[in-house]
């Protein structure tokens, strides 16, 4: 059987640091507040001028190099963002041009903290049944460029940061194996941003009335991911007749420590078989998933099963079954 599998993984995270004393300096929060409800230490912060495309390239050039690929030979470029370079021409498009991807078509893909998952289930369908040969899927934000730093609730969560997987055909056991997806658009309620689209496009209003930052409703965005998270996670493991012990790492959305431990408590994971780097990133949305593979592939065996999970708002959510490939 012909899947997709992940060959290589690269990323590329701000160097410029935002830590909980500096947000002391913003908003009436203290670092053991911070701690205690969502784990973050730090989170990176993309200097002005630049963009989620300008990481995303980073991204991309540094998985190319681990892999010694050349652009020319991509065929796909998925860019998972809820930050786009602009609201059109595709991030994606921006990429393939930057790192001379010149045979190379895609888009970009927005599905809020689920983006990346989804788009890694398109791209691996791609190659599987033969239409794409090798694809780039990118997760990129700039999150920093939609967050009120005078609301206490979301300035202290998120961060920027860029990480991407190449992806190749093969006929060996591994790679992408399944996945379940699932959405609920009642959840727009509790997680979006006001203003920005096409029913309150920017204005002088929306600008005073600071419509244009992601808006958040904590508990019941807390209630539904550690559920649905767990759930969608669990459907998937049981169709395959898989146990936590059959699995090497739960690779959850970090969206929240709480929420990540909840989620690994209901699917019976030990803390030590989770990957986490909320600490150090916070939540990078898009890019969290792939930022985590970066950090733990040296702990990574070939043949080692993950279970991919996220949850976005709107509400997006869904799992993914992965068998590592080196």
């Amino acid at each position: 059987m012909r899947r997709a599998a992940i060959t290589a993984v690269g990323a590329y995270l701000p160097p410029k640091r935002l830590t909980n004393a500096d947000l002391e300096q913003l908003v009436d929060t203290t670092d053991e507040w911070i701690i205690e409800r969502t784990g973050i230490r730090e989170r990176r912060i993309l200097e002005r001028g630049k963009g989620s495309a300008y990481m995303a390239i980073k991204a991309a050039e540094e998985t190319l190099r681990k892999r010694n690929m050349l652009a020319e030979m991509i065929d796909l470029i998925v860019v998972a963002t809820v930050t786009p370079e602009h609201p059109f021409p595709a991030t994606a498009n921006l990429v393939a041009h930057a790192i001379g991807a010149h045979r190379a078509w895609g888009f970009d893909l927005e599905a809020a903290c689920s983006s990346f998952i989804y788009a890694l289930s398109l791209a691996a369908d791609s190659i599987a049944v033969g239409r794409v040969e090798r694809a780039l899927v990118i997760g990129s934000d700039k999150m920093s460029s939609i967050i009120d730093y005078r609301d206490r609730a979301t300035c202290v969560i998120f961060g920027d940061g860029a990480g991407a997987v190449l992806l190749e055909p093969t006929q060996e056991d591994v790679g992408v194996i399944d996945y379940m997806h699932q959405a609920d658009g009642s959840g727009c309620a509790f997680l979006h941003m006001k203003a920005g689209g096409s029913v309150l496009p920017p204005s002088v209003r929306t600008v005073r009335q600071r419509l244009h930052y992601v808006y958040q409703e904590g508990r019941q965005v807390f209630k539904y991911a550690v559920v649905q998270m767990a759930a969608i996670s669990e459907a998937l493991m049981r169709k395959h007749g898989l146990s936590a012990d059959d699995v090497a790492f739960f690779v959850p959305h970090q969206a929240n420590r709480r929420i990540i431990e909840a989620a690994a408590q209901r699917l019976g994971f030990p803390m030590e078989k989770v990957m986490m780097n909320i600490d150090r990133y916070g939540n990078t949305t898009s890019a969290t998933l792939p930022l985590c593979l970066y950090d733990y592939e040296n702990q990574l065996r070939k043949g080692d099963n993950l279970i991919l999970a996220t949850f976005g708002g709107g509400f997006t959510w869904g799992a993914l079954w992965l068998r590592w490939a080196y």
